[in-house]
């Protein structure tokens, strides 16, 4: 902390920002001068802090330039954990000093921050040779009761329910739970009933939608006590430490390891509820929340190796060889307590970068992510091969976890996975589940789906069907008296089946034809939709294969699979085009959402001009 001297262009610089408070604004130039040469100019530096918790109140602040942190100091955040932000010109602390009260929460520089302190002895005088002042902060604390008086509340929720079991207080990381004190209640279906503290940002519930996928939420209110109690008594955790239902994961795909700088930074990722945390050389680190990369606060500029220096502890010998041998790595990282990473690694002009996925820390079932019964329908089947398709990002990787869960709850039976690299964690339940991470279980998909045949499993999921031998591998196994689930990049059933023939050499076409006529039971493409009001939700085709299909892609007609299923959606067929429409019907999303992730766009458009879209019925 430096104190500053206030005059020339600091003092001007000074006067404008007190102008430009909700608390002074009313007052003139000269009472706002005369106030500024009595108090003090602090420059604090990033991650100072200016008052702690609990401190008596003897001084309120204004933010001149620079942005603070309110903190909350918690065992379970191994330190400060950020509750919200003050940006410049906010005034903080009056309130405390009027009643006479304790500070209510610590507050901390994010960046280089310049701070006017005003102490009691100065409120005091302006309160007595200011005649604007006490009308002025009056008026200002009015407003406040206004606003709140008119802010829609949310409803109370009854303190006779029965508790959050930890299965449902775990459908948020637990350092998310915290940092925005909402717990997950109840869950019925597709509904989840969720509690919130305080009353909830935009952001805070984009990020509730993010890790709830497309569930529904039923927002309700509840008190600080409750919320304690909850945390103490029912989320298994000791002072709130860490979840006591961490995934049992095996060694080799979790490392058991730390990293002192890095895992902080997950913590917060975390706990401001992004998505994705990039790490580049020559930049601040940033985040993407609610789908913006932004710049993460308190940071510094990356030099050329740190990105490397900060994952070096969690590396294991095999993903530092696959970068220093090819200038990338692929691997998963389990913070727990936090959640689990998918992480990738790479070079480029500037040095070394970083980039990580967020991996919910929960398997939704069918009925929390609204699949079609279709869906769940080939997860009982014997033998086949489903693919499930979509661009990246698009919620394969959610589906296909939802459809092993069901498998791994309801049937006795051996499931081999083969992902890169592991992603949703399962642990054997009805099924035996094995998961295989390439390079690191196996040499490649091709090689671990060879030796499948000799493993005795019943399914295999495939994590991409990437190329000619993993395509023709998936058929022959599927061929073979197992069922087998893979992905594609491809938008659409149809394109789907011609992707697959497409990666053959023509010469060997037919023969793939009649094997895919064989295998092939159904297709899932998907693709996530912004949501009104926020959040995404996935837009589905969905193919059932039945023999006249079937007989289709064997004579190398898949064009005309579109008018069979156009016909068969009492089986459980449906367009793309026809699930968008729904999803605007149901004001799910709006019309240029659904134009922009269309396939046929003219058709769509057709379909929507000729939509009669009745009023949201209330639930």
């Amino acid at each position: 902390m430096k104190n500053i001297k206030i005059e020339g262009s600091s003092l001007d610089m000074v006067v404008d920002s007190m102008g430009k408070s909700e608390l002074l604004s009313s007052l003139k130039k000269n009472a706002l001068t005369q106030c500024a040469n009595r108090a003090e100019l602090y420059q604090y530096d990033a991650n100072e802090i200016v008052f702690r918790e609990n401190d008596p109140s003897d001084s309120f602040f204004i933010i001149i330039r620079g942005e603070a942190g309110i903190m909350h100091d918690h065992q379970s955040s191994e330190g400060m954990m950020e509750l919200g932000r003050i940006k410049p010109v906010s005034v903080m602390g009056e309130i405390g000093l009027l009643l006479n009260e304790p500070r209510s929460a610590t507050i901390c520089a994010l960046e280089e921050t310049m701070m006017l302190k005003l102490d009691k002895n100065l409120f005091d005088y302006m309160f007595k040779n200011i005649p604007d002042f006490g009308p002025a902060i009056s008026r200002n604390l009015g407003k406040r009761v206004r606003q709140l008086s008119t802010q829609i509340q949310l409803p109370e929720y009854g303190k006779n329910e029965p508790p959050p079991t930890p299965e449902v207080i775990h459908m948020l990381p637990i350092d998310f739970i915290i940092r925005h004190r909402v717990l997950p209640l109840q869950m019925e279906g597709n509904v989840l009933c969720i509690g919130f503290v305080n009353d909830p940002t935009s952001i805070v519930i984009n990020s509730v939608r993010r890790f709830t996928a497309s569930m529904e939420l039923k927002m309700v209110h509840i008190d600080h006590s409750y919320f304690d109690e909850v945390m103490r008594d029912q989320a298994g955790v000791k002072g709130w430490d860490e979840p006591s239902e961490e995934p049992e994961i095996d060694e080799t795909t979790a490392y058991h390891v730390s990293s002192p700088r890095l895992d902080p930074l997950l913590k917060r990722m975390v706990g401001e509820g992004a998505s994705d945390l990039h790490l580049s050389a020559g930049h601040v680190p940033r985040w993407r929340i609610d789908g913006e990369i932004m710049n993460i606060k308190g940071t510094k500029k990356l030099e050329q190796n740190d990105a490397l220096e900060l994952l070096e502890p969690v590396m294991d010998e095999l993903s530092k060889k696959d970068f220093s041998d090819n200038n990338d790595a692929d691997f998963g990282y389990t913070l727990p307590g936090s959640g689990r990473f998918r992480v990738n690694l790479f070079r480029d002009y500037r040095g070394v970068g970083a980039v990580f996925r967020l991996i919910p820390s929960k398997i939704l079932t069918f009925e929390q992510l609204n699949l079609p019964p279709a869906i769940k329908s080939f997860c009982e089947l014997s033998k086949g091969l489903i693919a499930v398709t979509g661009p990246t990002g698009s919620g394969k990787s959610t589906t296909l976890a939802a459809m092993v869960n069901y498998i791994n709850k309801t049937r006795p039976v051996h499931i081999i996975t083969m992902e890169d690299p592991i992603e949703f964690i399962h642990n054997s339940d009805k099924a035996l589940v094995n998961q295989r991470e390439m390079r690191r279980h196996s040499n490649s998909y091709s090689a671990s789906m060879k030796a499948a045949l000799r493993e005795d499993p019943d399914i295999v999921l495939i994590g991409e069907l990437r190329d000619y031998d993993t395509i023709s591998l998936a058929v022959e196994l599927a061929n073979t008296g197992h069922l087998v689930f893979g992905t594609l990049h491809t938008n659409t059933a149809i394109s789907t089946v011609s992707r697959i023939v497409d990666s053959f050499p023509s010469e060997q076409q037919n023969q793939i034809r009649a094997g895919l006529g064989d295998s092939l039971k159904g297709v899932v493409a998907q693709n996530l939709c912004k949501v009104i009001g926020g959040g995404r939700i996935a837009a589905l085709e969905v193919l059932v294969v039945n023999r006249a299909v079937a007989n289709l892609i064997r004579e190398a007609k898949p064009q005309q699979i579109l008018s069979t299923m156009q016909t068969g959606k009492a089986a459980g067929n449906c367009l793309l085009n026809d699930d968008l429409e729904r999803l605007v019907r149901e004001k799910k999303i709006d019309r240029e959402e659904a134009i922009d992730k269309a396939v046929d766009k003219d058709d769509l458009i057709t379909q929507l001009d000729a939509l009669r879209v009745p009023a949201m019925k209330s639930k």
